[in-house]
């Protein structure tokens, strides 16, 4: 795994990339994270790590846009565990929990392709259901279809895109309905 990728932030408050010399924003440093890049942010007076701040002020402005992904119940428990014993649980259940669900969601691909579900009508849909949701959830780095497979650079246009997500979901939903059933 390569090292972090070194912004300081000067006096001014502006971020400074220290592999391309330029000043970055906010949302360069998003894109360097969906493109599978840690970051770490540093003020360059006093060294302190200012990557936790960043990162939740990259969260909360996605929040704030309508981009939720975060449920209100689970800002209210994240907000509860500050002020409870949690603290000390809650950092290593979430990163669990995350890499479960990656790890999972690449299994099920494994398994659906190797699976006698592969020649059942529909199976390609359903297949392709499950690639564009683990993109939405893992921001295109994936093992099957992340950033620069064909996948990913072939937009679609936003009705088509709509539609495919109402397919998706519909989808999702009947698979889980069949999955349940066994």
């Amino acid at each position: 795994m390569s090292e972090p990728l070194l912004i300081k932030r000067y006096a001014s408050r502006r971020l400074y990339n220290t592999e391309t010399s330029d000043y970055v924003t906010l949302e360069d440093i998003a894109g360097f994270i969906r493109e599978g890049r840690d970051v770490q942010i540093v003020d360059l007076k006093s060294g302190d790590d200012l990557t936790r701040q960043y990162l939740l002020q990259i969260i909360a402005e996605h929040e704030s846009k309508g981009e939720s992904v975060l449920p209100i119940s689970v800002l209210n428990d994240l907000v509860r565990t500050y002020s409870t014993q949690a603290t000390s649980v809650v950092p290593d259940f979430l990163a669990s929990s995350f890499e479960m669900l990656r790890e999972g969601q690449s299994k099920m691909m494994e398994n659906m392709n190797a699976s006698p579900m592969a020649n059942m009508p529909g199976f390609e849909a359903m297949k392709a259901g499950q690639e564009a949701f683990m993109q939405a959830m893992t921001g295109g780095m994936t093992a099957w279809g992340g950033a620069g497979s064909p996948a990913a650079d072939d937009p679609a246009p936003a009705s088509e895109e709509k539609e495919d997500l109402d397919e998706i979901k519909r989808q999702l939903a009947a698979m889980q309905e069949k999955l349940a059933k066994m």
